[in-house]
């Protein structure tokens, strides 16, 4: 299939990759010691990244198969000293909640995690705009910390602003959850 390209000639794929390759390069800066991942068609180029380097030695990687399973390990291992990274897709934030607001927020756990948004625009899968489309209400009635990164933020700004929300965790003591948009 060729690329989609807009009325100002500005080729998705591109921006697509573009944005992955920012989300890889804040991961790669962050030097977590895990990352701990949920499989996702949309976050294939983090997810070959992360494993990739895993294989290098930088880090731990370990998929998922639930988002609560990944709070519990990453509070674990916070508590351990370490300093993990979760990546998954806003679709599973409805499995996370609970052990977010039970776990993680009340006992101070600094964790990142990155999530990539489904639904909008673009947005092939029509089971996906049900839930995905309200996961920034759903988390702002959780009272959990929240930042995007989508087209309102230029992509030279993605990675610092990733950088950002991992230092907001740490110097607030709490989850923050970042919500990507890696397809439009």
């Amino acid at each position: 299939m060729p690329p989609l390209t807009s009325a100002l000639g500005v080729d998705s794929r591109a921006v697509v990759a573009a944005r992955c390759d920012a989300v890889n390069q804040a991961i790669l800066h962050l030097a977590p010691t895990h990352i701990l991942w949920i499989p996702s068609s949309t976050l294939k180029p983090v997810i070959d990244m992360v494993e990739t380097r895993a294989r290098e030695g930088a880090w731990v990687s370990a998929p998922l198969t639930r988002e609560e399973e990944g709070i519990g390990i990453a509070g674990g291992l916070v508590l351990g000293g370490a300093r993990p990274l979760l990546v998954v897709q806003d679709n599973g934030i409805g499995n996370a909640l609970t052990a977010l607001t039970t776990f993680a927020q009340p006992y101070h756990l600094p964790m990142l995690l990155i999530v990539s948004q489904r639904g909008g625009l673009n947005e092939y899968n029509s089971m996906i705009h049900t839930l995905c489309e309200r996961v920034d209400d759903l988390l702002d009635a959780a009272d959990l910390r929240t930042f995007v990164l989508d087209e309102r933020v230029p992509i030279d700004r993605w990675a610092t602003s990733i950088v950002g929300a991992r230092e907001h965790a740490e110097m607030t003591h709490r989850p923050v959850i970042l919500l990507v948009n890696l397809l439009y």
